[in-house]
């Protein structure tokens, strides 16, 4: 008797057949794929700093902040 498959088996791009368990692997990597590229576009605006100098002039600025605001 010939095997017959009731499946859900689906093609790849390539046209290979696929397994339900291939096929539920592939959709989890194309969100994957999806979410890292969303990721890879994002920024943040961030203060440039240059080392040492752009940090004391970070702690400068907070404490004369805090004098300015009577906490110091």
């Amino acid at each position: 008797m010939a095997y017959k498959s009731t499946g859900t088996a689906g093609k790849s791009a390539s046209g290979a057949s696929m397994s339900k368990y291939d096929v539920e692997v592939e959709a989890r990597l194309t969100k994957l794929e999806a979410a890292v590229a969303a990721l890879e576009k994002h920024s943040h605006d961030a203060p440039a700093t240059s080392g040492d100098a752009g940090d004391h002039e970070l702690l400068v600025n907070l404490e004369q902040t805090l004098r300015d605001s009577g906490v110091i």
